[in-house]
This record gives structure tokens, sequence and C-alpha cells, in this order.
């Protein structure tokens, strides 16, 4: 079997699941070249992964034998090594946010478009078991028609977070907890209960945090299938709470809680799927999570490459999301409703 050839651009924080799942994955996949361009990233890089290094993007880009590129770069530098990217014919699976505002966003999606080239987003939640299995049930229409869905994110991140540089700022970050933290689960959510017309709320920063952007943010949601709901995310709760999505439907409710779901049908039987041991990156360490679903998205992008397909989350799919963030901030500005753009 022919191994996928692909390059890894950046080598911050987010690299080490991909580079894990990378490695579970080599029977698949083999890495051409790791770049970062600092030196001193590229070295703790290769103290801890046995990949190859390079320290010119150029240098993979002009590899005729390198099909696809891991995109791991700060959300302000997505479009333009993308656009790099498929000029070079290159296929690219790219961390989230696809950038940090829905314009270069929407640029980046249909340049990838024009060139013919597959883009995957790592939005990673959509492949955990327990959110597979909900949408399952979901899809087997026994769960009756969805008429509320509410999600909270209850996360913490200390004030050192966001002293980085750069962090929780508009120009690197394109936003706080929504577009940084929240779009997991803001995208999981959309995935399972499909799209949100119309937003109204709140959105600040907290006394807890010293940050340019908003770090809590509180809105009521109406989707197009006519349910209501709610959005409550933050990361001011300390220590930080697993994740939680909550459905209403006509005959049964789903809470899918970090990676446990539990279904309590209106016949008084139970569907049950228990938590894994992880801490879930909800605290102070952001990173403290199991690579598997990071695997996962890894071993999606590489078989829609090889056999020609879509991946599950496609950039016009993330632009979904992307538009409800919008939304969202932008109702928290406004004492008025704000509807969703569809596109």
């Amino acid at each position: 079997m022919t191994r996928l050839r692909i390059g890894i651009v950046g080598l911050g924080m987010a690299v080490t699941p991909h580079a894990k799942g990378l490695l579970d994955l080599s029977d698949r996949v083999e890495v051409a070249g790791a770049f970062s361009p600092s030196a001193e990233r590229r070295a703790a890089f290769g103290a801890r992964f046995p990949f190859p290094l390079c320290d010119d993007l150029e240098t993979l880009l002009a590899d005729p034998s390198v099909k696809a590129m891991l995109v791991l770069s700060p959300a302000n530098t997505h479009l333009d090594i993308v656009r790099r990217c498929a000029q070079a014919g290159k296929d690219v699976l790219l961390e989230k946010p696809l950038e940090i505002s829905t314009m270069r966003a929407q640029e980046l999606v249909a340049l990838c478009r024009d060139a013919g080239v597959t883009l995957g987003i790592v939005l990673q939640h959509r492949f955990k078991p327990a959110a597979m299995a909900l949408a399952d049930q979901l899809a087997s229409g026994r769960m009756g028609a969805i008429v509320g869905c509410s999600t909270v994110i209850r996360l913490w991140r200390p004030q050192s977070y966001y002293d980085e540089p750069g962090r929780g700022s508009f120009a690197r970050d394109g936003g706080g907890v929504l577009i940084s933290q929240g779009i997991h689960t803001l995208d999981l959510m959309l995935s399972l209960a499909g799209p949100i017309t119309e937003v109204s709320g709140h959105a600040l920063t907290s006394p807890v945090h010293r940050m340019e952007t908003e770090d809590m943010v509180c809105a009521a949601v109406r989707f197009a299938n006519g349910a209501v709901g709610t959005i409550d995310a933050t990361t001011a709760a300390y220590p930080g709470f697993p994740e939680r999505i909550e459905l209403i439907c006509r005959n049964a409710t789903a809470s899918l809680v970090g990676t446990a779901l539990d279904i309590a049908w209106h016949d008084g039987t139970r569907t049950l799927i228990e938590a894994d041991k992880s801490a879930g990156g909800t605290g102070a360490d952001p990173m403290a999570f199991p690579h598997d679903y990071h695997r996962a998205v890894m071993a999606d992008f590489v078989e829609a490459v090889t056999k020609g397909r879509a991946p599950k989350i496609t950039g016009e799919e993330a632009l979904k999301v992307h538009r409800l963030i919008d939304a969202l901030i932008a109702a928290g500005r406004s004492s008025s409703p704000v509807a969703v753009a569809t596109g």
C-alpha cells in the first residue's frame, strides 16, 4: 500500500496530538518534513518525534512526492499558507479555525475549490464515539424531531494563558472563547441539531481575564427546524467542566457530556456510553486530552484524498460555525436579535 506523503506546517502547541496520530497511521502516512520558521521549535519537535525536519516551506511545496500538507500555524497565517499549498497542488488538512475572519475564511475555501485541491478541517469533536453514536440515533429517526438544544461550554484558562503575546486578540486569533475553544462544540452542535437562524444575547470580557476579546457568551437561539435553545460559553469557569450538549426530542432526551452519552427514552429505557478517563482539555492545560480523535480526523482525510471523496468536515461545512460565531458576537453588541448568515 502506497503511503500518502505529507508535510507539517507549524510546530507549536497544537502539533502534539497530530504527531501522535501520524505515528499511529504510519502504515498509511509518511511525513516528508515538519516545518517551522523557528529553529527552537524544530529542535524541540525533533527531540520528541522521529520525523524529518524542514527549515524552508518551499522545499516541501516544490517536492512532487508530497501530496498533502497539515497546516497547524496560527489562524492569521492560514490564508497565505493555504494559498501557497493550493498553488502547488497540495491537498490541505487545516487546524481550526479557518481564519481570523469569515471573509478571509471564505476566500480560503474558494481558492482551494478553484485550485481543485481537497480541504479538510480539524474539528475533532465530531469523531468522538459518543458523538457519533448520538448522530446515528438522530439519523435513524427513532428520537423524533428535535424541539430544544442547549449547549454549555464552561472551560477554564488562567490569565497566564492569555498573557502569551497575541492570544485572545482579534489580530492573531480572530476572537476569544467562541473561535478559539468553543468552535469545536458549536460545530458538533450544528452537525447534530442543524442550522441556527437567529441569535440574541450577550458577549463580553469578564473581570476574570485581561484580554481583548470575549471570554463569556450567553445567548438564546432559534434553529431552522423550529427548535429553540441556548448557548453558554466561557473560559472563566474554574476549574473547567466537560462541554455539554442537551437535545430534547419528541421521543427522548439526550445529554452528551464530554465523552459520555446518556439518552433517556420515553419508554423508560436508557442508552449509555461512559466517559473516557481523559481530562478533556477543559482546564488550565488545554492539551489534556487523548489524541484518538485527531487520529480519526487524519484517517478520514487520508481516505478522502486517496479515494477521491470529500472529507467529513469540508471548508464549506466549517464556514457554518464561523457564521454562527459572527452572529453571536454581533448579538452581544446589539440589543436586537441577529440573523445567522447562510453564505
